[in-house]
């Protein structure tokens, strides 16, 4: 098997793992330039054919996460819902405090 066949079959593999939308957070990036900080969070938008895992990162930041370099982990269904409730609260929160003027 030549490397570009293990990288096609690594590259599917990562896209049943990651599909569009899984939520991720960052433990590590090796990206001297602009890494992600460690802790951030972001959704996964993208697998490609060389197996990197784009990311929109919630700091505003798409760098792609490369396996064997990066330091990742997918978040579980529980955190996920409870980022949802989060947002959820914080934006009934400012509905709320809303008044006219008139």
């Amino acid at each position: 098997m030549s490397y570009y066949d293990r990288e096609r079959n690594m590259a599917e593999s990562l896209r049943k793992m990651y599909p569009k939308g899984t939520r991720v957070e960052c433990l590590s990036m090796m990206d001297p330039f602009a890494p992600v900080t460690s802790g951030t969070r972001g959704t996964v938008f993208h697998v490609d054919d060389m197996a990197t895992i784009h990311v929109h990162w919630d700091n505003g930041s798409s760098l792609g996460l490369v396996r064997g370099e990066d330091s990742f982990r997918k978040l579980s269904a529980e955190e996920v819902e409870a980022e949802n409730a989060s947002e959820q609260d914080d934006s009934s929160d400012g509905e709320s405090g809303l008044k006219m003027k008139m």
